[in-house]
């Protein structure tokens, strides 16, 4: 199941206008499809499609699948999304697929709670791989200890307000709720100054050593470090057998 962030009409739709103006964690998965020669894309958690139209915006044909609509309605509406097949459901939903490389960003690959939903999720991805494809994806490294920052959330610390392209305005802020590691939850809330509706999205991530991500029928053929965040994550490199 989604998060709320993702999931609520209202609340995907303004997504895009919290994030960064410039996406630089997306650049390199980007440059990874250049260097594997990745020509057919399937982008895992596609959210509100910032990456799987960036990449059809070069020519690479892509499937991006996500189980929020509402995320798959804004991802529908932007440039070059017509070049783009959109799909409604996750990993284990998928139809028949041979793609060279599949990919999660964010923090996808950490919102399945269980052993059971990661291991189902992995099983679909090497299914919609061609022989040799490969699965890239990145997972926070617990050694940071990212919850120790995020405990210093609060109203105040993490209050902004962003003016939206309509012209409304919309207040956020974040607080840490819950860790009981390996699990660590936290809470984003958004208010709207054109009614004052109020909205909350809960999220749990589910925080693994390197050694603990089971890839069941693939070869890691490197733990690269992430460009944006230095010494903050791992991302994977896997490769079907």
């Amino acid at each position: 199941m989604a998060d709320d962030l993702f999931a609520v009409p209202r609340l995907a739709a303004v997504y895009d206008a919290l994030e960064p103006a410039v996406r630089d964690d997306l650049e390199p998965y980007a440059a990874m499809v250049t260097e594997f020669g990745a020509e057919r894309v399937l982008d895992v958690g596609c959210g509100t499609g910032e990456l799987a139209c960036l990449l059809a915006g070069r020519g690479v044909e892509v499937i991006g699948v996500d189980p929020a609509a509402a995320s798959l309605e804004v991802a529908q509406g932007k440039e070059f999304a017509d070049r783009v097949r959109w799909l409604h459901g996750d990993a284990t939903t998928l139809p028949p697929l041979q793609v060279d490389l599949a990919v999660m960003t964010g923090n996808v690959a950490q919102v399945f709670l269980t052993e059971e939903e990661w291991s189902a999720t992995v099983a679909g991805i090497r299914a919609a791989l061609k022989p040799g494809g490969r699965f890239v994806f990145e997972t926070r490294d617990p050694a940071y200890r990212a919850w120790e920052q995020w405990a210093e959330w609060s109203r105040e610390s993490t209050y902004r307000e962003v003016v939206l392209p309509s012209g409304e305005t919309v207040a956020n802020w974040g607080e840490l709720t819950r860790v009981e590691l390996p699990y660590v939850s936290f809470r984003g809330t958004y208010v709207f100054s054109s009614d004052g509706a109020e909205f909350t999205s809960d999220s749990t991530l589910w925080f693994r050593d390197r050694n603990e991500v089971s890839l069941d029928g693939f070869e890691v053929d490197e733990v690269r470090d992430a460009p944006d965040r230095p010494g903050m994550e791992f991302v994977f490199v896997a490769r079907k057998l």
